[in-house]
């Protein structure tokens, strides 16, 4: 597990910088989207999360959920085009889920990736993911995950 500013990020992972997102290729093709510790921290609690419903087509670097904290609403972007074939009702029961297990039980969407190798060209793991968010920690001025 990898950690920059007290903020979790497990290097297996793949992440969107920009979107402060992380995604996972599971065995069956599909990849499973959810939200950074670093996002979690800059939202805030999580109040609630609005995923696309499966079936709907998502494109790169657009939402595939809309979530809302105290102090933050806004999209989760999809580093990659697809479409989703899962919601997290856990989630959608209990959004606090996202903060308490973001890698976890907190993940957002399962996509079916258009073309997952021309998109994940674009995401950053290990070294590289904590090296690109360190700097972008850096650059935002933020003091750490509490």
């Amino acid at each position: 597990m990898g950690a920059v500013k007290g903020c979790d990020l497990p290097e297996e992972l793949h992440y969107s910088i920009d979107n402060n997102v992380w995604v996972r290729r599971e065995d069956d093709g599909n990849v499973t989207v959810g939200m950074t510790a670093y996002a979690c921290s800059l939202a805030g609690q999580v109040v609630s999360y609005t995923p696309k419903k499966a079936g709907k087509d998502v494109k790169k670097d657009k939402s595939c959920a809309t979530v809302e904290s105290g102090k933050w609403v806004g999209p989760a972007k999809t580093p990659i085009s697809g479409e989703v074939v899962a919601v997290n009702d856990a989630v959608s029961a209990s959004p606090g889920l996202i903060n308490q297990d973001p890698y976890g039980q907190g993940w957002l969407v399962k996509i079916k990736p258009a073309d997952w190798d021309a998109d994940a060209v674009d995401l950053k793991t290990g070294a590289d993911a904590l090296a690109a968010f360190q700097a972008k920690m850096d650059a935002d001025g933020f003091k750490g995950c509490a």
